[in-house]
């Protein structure tokens, strides 16, 4: 609920999973929410999921931004054989090596993103790379799979450098490392807190007026907000959802921001509002005499990062 990823999860995500259970109010079963705050530890969220199922009675866990953490939570699931509706982590391998029939990755995923902002960056001249990556899950799905996608495109991976996650806030010596590979894209797989530094301090140093571009690899549109249109300009990145795009996303919005003080919704929110609302629709589709029905009520609940 703080830390790098709470504005574009945290509660956001929290206030977008009670606005789904709102609409679905007043269908024949209650609906409990409960939150928790996994600090961006694998360890805490497997004992969080743990001890909701065990214990609590959750049916159906949602969000869980961070994919170690997620990764975690996905075997939970797994092995409790209960339903993970995944949000907020970017990693392909939940629905690639570690993929799970428990679990259902919602909105975006280090594929999706790779193959739509590598590949235009490319077909622009950006045909030289090298990658500031974070040094957890996410960061080596993301930088994997760009390189694929920029080497497929006939361009080529310059080097790379990871920094530890999380607690970076200083930057400089990744950019400057960055600048000597002579790469013309500068690619960096981080998210929240972590992007927002990154992009400010290559401003700072005068990295695009060098040559380098910046590719966002994953951003979101409160880090837009952050950067302010000084420093984020020039910058492309890839979205699933876009909260001004049209009437639909729109009144969606609005009713967040009226309903829970939400604004502006990331792709996160928007996920963690269609999945919940899809779970809960295959509930209510279930017939009572199924032997999979175990109780007239569904508990969905999300883990958010620290």
């Amino acid at each position: 609920m703080g830390g790098a990823y709470r504005d574009l999860a945290g509660p956001g995500s929290l206030a977008a999973t009670r606005q789904a259970v709102q609409e679905f109010a007043d269908l024949g079963f209650t609906v409990e929410i409960v939150s928790a705050d996994h600090q961006n530890r694998p360890d805490v969220a497997s004992n969080i999921a743990r001890q909701w199922i065990d214990w609590e009675g959750v049916d159906a866990i949602v969000d869980v931004p961070g994919s170690s953490a997620a990764l975690a939570v996905s075997g939970i699931a797994r092995q409790k054989n209960k339903v993970f509706l995944a949000s907020g982590p970017a990693t392909a391998e939940l629905t690639g090596a570690q993929c799970s029939p428990n679990t259902i990755h919602w909105a975006y995923d280090t594929y999706m993103l790779a193959n739509s902002t590598a590949r235009a960056v490319v077909s622009a001249g950006g045909d030289s790379w090298f990658f500031i990556t974070a040094d957890y899950a996410f960061g080596h799905s993301m930088e994997a799979e760009t390189s694929r996608v920029v080497q497929a495109a006939g361009g080529r991976v310059a080097g790379s450098v990871r920094f530890p996650f999380p607690g970076t806030t200083e930057f400089s010596s990744f950019l400057v490392r960055a600048q000597g590979s002579r790469a013309k894209v500068i690619g960096l797989a981080a998210g929240g807190s972590d992007l927002i530094n990154a992009i400010k301090q290559a401003a700072e140093f005068g990295v695009t007026r060098r040559g380098a571009r910046i590719a966002a690899l994953v951003m979101f549109i409160t880090e837009v907000h952050s950067l302010g249109l000084e420093a984020a300009q020039g910058l492309l990145l890839t979205e699933a959802f876009y909260w001004d795009l049209n009437d639909r996303t729109r009144a969606f919005a609005e009713r967040v921001r009226r309903n829970f003080g939400l604004q502006a919704p990331t792709t996160i929110h928007a996920g963690c509002y269609s999945a919940t609302l899809h779970y809960l629709k295959a509930v209510r589709s279930r017939p009572c005499g199924s032997s999979a029905w175990r109780a007239p009520a569904a508990r969905a609940s999300r883990s958010s990062s620290a």
